[in-house]
């Protein structure tokens, strides 16, 4: 093992994109693996026995022996599909065919506007099933791999996941979504026969007669127990086509006015005027849409026709309010009321509605005679401008630069965090909206995104943000605004690896810069330009846009930017190995962002420092660097960067020979991550135990944690990481033995390496393998 060099999984902070070694930090992902998210499911819920059951069917354990383990289940809007899946995925749960939860997605594949995109979709997925946002990577098919490996790792250690795809359009858009491991299953549910799926067709009808007068029946009965009235409701239920959403809506009617007669209320149906036509459902739907709008109250209707204004899948009741100009007390009344009619449902967190396609189309069919009335340019101007001022206000907290995020109207980091994360899907549909309606709006509100989508690494996303931005820029004429639209489609295009494109977007954004005579914007876009040269291999121009960035911001004085100039600086010149200059420029980094109070800046650059002095064997004062990261991560209350933290320095411990002492150090690390939910950063810290407790001589220790990290690993999909974990264990299963175990591990590594395309890791095993051999 001597005179080898070894690969610790390790992080290096180097400035505002963060690159590391193997492992990298930005936001964390505090997400636990308690999968949930499915909607609630009706209490109203009835028929469809022989249905549920073959879903249910698909869905049962069958010991990999069944070839279909996707149901589709098609039918026309409102037919009951999201429930039956519900129901469904709700009953497997209760028999525990899936202990490793469900995955539910929208796809809104019937809604222009709202079309969710499987790249999308999956990083979502990912984050659920606890990959950090830095370890997802960019693209759609790396994404699918990562995926369904994890998937598989699932099933093969009896953790079975369900994966709930709804309103999907084609065979196209959910593809990627569906599992490949034959003991994973998915539900899909679509308005057409995806016949091309590999899975059990399933085609709904509306209910039987007898079906519909007791899902009647339950509707009533869960508003107002022991009625009566709903007896004789068979001309009824044919009034509203049988259909469940129909009979949901008409039920409701029924429970809100005790005193109305089902008969009476069939008569209604019979003269009612449906105000507006519908693509799917037909005049039956429309026919019950139109008398429950009846019975609102002007304001209700209104609330409700104002709805389908917002471009996004759901609204919280803050945007409802902007919308109607109503105060947010008023409105949430309205709102609950809208629910209890069954015009809207509550969303998956409190204080956000949705609105069934349908009846958002009906709402829209109303347009033409209320446009006037209601204002509706005026409410989505209102509503643009208030998306664009929130996600201004969470800039605030994302900003280093920030002087008083306080003031904000967030309470802190986490809440602005929480408030992109829920509004995101709606931010992204606005700035679409607002290209035609608010150019301004289209081109300003991606700007104040850039920390938080680089951070969540939602880059395809970025991307078409960014894009947009620079037509909205364009409209408005605004050359500044464009200059940073063009570093932001940069920094997306860096995220994507498509480092070419990227390295000419930043050289684009500091020529705009450059003749709008902006030094400042143009010296923080030849930063970003430095560290995507840096990402691209491109060592030597890197130091060059670093220098020339950093000259400029000591010009002017911007003591920020000499910070974010010395950290790339510090990057480009350790990865040519000038590590005497690296050392200086990250000293200088660190000591700028402390006297600038940039505590953030200050870890990153004493991370990458604590880094390149454990490189050239300065270990003690490595470990004051460490340790300085570690004080401001706890500071911050930063348990993520806490953790971080111990990783790096109990890697510089044991490399210095206090082996003992980087076991304590590491194995606190360890608790940390796990408290998390972060079960990479876990493995990670996992595998440099092993290394620890193996140069400390604890053998048995360190094999049964290596082993531990090589199984989180291939759950997370992580290939790379899993081959230096069973290296590792090669390692110490060469001193304990048995020799065929050792020789298994790294044939194992080759294989990921191989897999992963890493040509040392490989070459490393190899010769590791040949000397256990010889």
């Amino acid at each position: 093992m001597a005179g080898e060099t070894q690969n610790e999984l390790s992080g290096i902070v180097i400035g505002p994109a963060v690159m590391g070694r193997d492992i990298t930090v930005t936001l964390p992902a505090q997400v636990p693996l308690a999968l949930s998210g499915l909607p609630a499911a009706s209490p109203a819920f009835t028929g469809r026995h022989e249905d549920l059951a073959k879903v249910l069917d698909v869905l049962e354990p069958h010991g990999g022996e069944s070839a279909v383990v996707v149901t589709a289940v098609g039918g026309m809007g409102g037919v009951g599909k999201t429930e039956l899946a519900v129901q469904a995925a709700r009953a497997a749960l209760a028999r525990d065919w899936f202990p490793g939860g469900v995955l539910f997605a929208d796809l809104f594949g019937y809604d222009c506007d709202r079309k969710r995109d499987p790249t999308q979709v999956l990083g979502g997925m990912l984050r659920s099933l606890g990959v950090p946002d830095e370890h997802i990577p960019p693209g759609g098919h790396e994404r699918v791999a990562m995926y369904r490996s994890i998937l598989g790792e699932f099933a093969r250690q009896e953790r079975r996941v369900l994966v709930v795809a709804d309103n999907v359009n084609s065979e196209q858009q959910v593809s990627m979504l569906l599992p490949t491991d034959g003991e994973s299953a998915a539900i899909v549910t679509s308005r057409h026969t995806l016949a091309m799926l590999n899975a059990r067709l399933l085609d709904l009808n509306v209910l039987s007669r007898a079906e519909a007068e007791e899902m009647l029946r339950r509707v009533v009965e869960v508003g107002r127990p022991g009625d009566t009235r709903v007896t004789d409701v068979g001309e009824l239920v044919e009034m509203c086509g049988r259909l469940p959403l129909a009979v949901r809506i008409v039920g409701a009617l029924l429970a809100d006015e005790p005193s109305l007669q089902p008969a009476q209320l069939a008569r209604e149906l019979a003269e009612v005027n449906p105000l507006g036509g519908l693509a799917y459902g037909g005049e039956a739907v429309a026919k019950a849409f139109a008398r429950s709008y009846r019975t609102l109250t002007g304001e209700q209707q209104r609330t409700f026709r104002m709805l389908s204004i917002n471009p996004g899948p759901d609204v919280s009741t803050e945007a409802a309010a902007v919308l109607t100009g109503l105060a947010e007390p008023a409105v949430r009344q309205i709102l609950r009321d809208l629910a209890r009619a069954h015009l809207i449902e509550t969303g998956e967190t409190y204080g956000r509605w949705r609105i069934h396609d349908l009846l958002r189309q009906y709402a829209e069919g109303l347009e033409e005679e209320f446009a006037h009335t209601d204002g509706r340019d005026e409410a989505l101007s209102r509503l643009l401008k208030h998306y664009l001022r929130r996600t201004q206000a969470t800039h605030a907290h994302l900003d280093p630069k920030a002087i008083d995020p306080a003031s904000s109207g967030f309470a802190d980091r986490d809440e602005a965090l929480g408030w992109l994360d829920s509004e995101l899907p709606n931010l992204i549909a606005a700035v679409h909206a607002a290209l035609t309606h608010q150019p301004f709006v289209a081109a300003r509100l991606p700007n104040h995104l850039a920390e938080f989508m680089d951070g969540r690494r939602l880059f395809n996303d970025w991307l078409a943000l960014a894009r947009v931005s620079i037509q909205g820029a364009h409209r408005i004429g605004d050359r500044n605004v464009e200059g940073h639209a063009l570093g932001n489609l940069a920094c997306a295009l860096a995220g994507m690896h498509r480092f070419d494109e990227a390295v000419s977007a930043h050289e684009a954004a500091a020529a705009v810069f450059r003749e709008l005579d902006a030094p400042g914007d143009e010296a923080g876009a030849l930063c970003h330009l430095a560290f995507t040269l840096i990402h691209a291999g491109r060592y030597e121009e890197a130091v060059v846009a670093g220098e020339s960035a950093l000259a400029v911001f000591q010009e002017i004085d911007d003591r920020h930017g000499e910070g974010r100039a010395l950290s790339s600086m510090g990057a480009a010149l350790a990865r040519l190995r000038r590590h005497g200059e690296a050392i200086d420029a990250y000293t200088g980094a660190e000591a700028v962002f402390r006297e600038v109070g940039n505590l953030r800046g200050a870890s990153s650059a004493s991370t990458s420092l604590g880094e390149v002095l454990t490189d050239v064997q300065r270990f003690e004062e490595a470990v004051h660097a460490h340790e300085r990261t570690l004080d401001i991560c706890r500071e911050l209350h930063d348990r993520s960067g806490e953790g971080g933290a111990l990783t790096n320095l109990g890697i510089t411990l044991y490399k210095s020979g206090r082996a003992q002492q980087a076991v304590t150090v590491l194995e606190r690390s360890m608790e940390i991550f796990r408290e998390l939910g972060n079960r990479y950063s876990e493995g990670t810290a996992g595998a440099n135990l092993a290394r620890a407790l193996l140069i400390a001589g604890r053998y048995e220790e360190a094999a049964a944690v290596s082993g531990s990290a090589v199984t989180i690993f291939r759950e997370l999909g992580s290939s790379r990481s899993a081959g230096w974990a069973l290296f590792h264990l090669g390692d110490t299963l060469t001193v304990t033995g048995p020799r065929e175990k050792a020789e298994g591990a790294f044939r194992d590594a080759i294989a990921l390496f191989t897999k992963f395309g890493d040509a040392t890791g490989k070459a490393a095993a190899e010769r590791r393998l040949a000397r256990v051999e010889g």
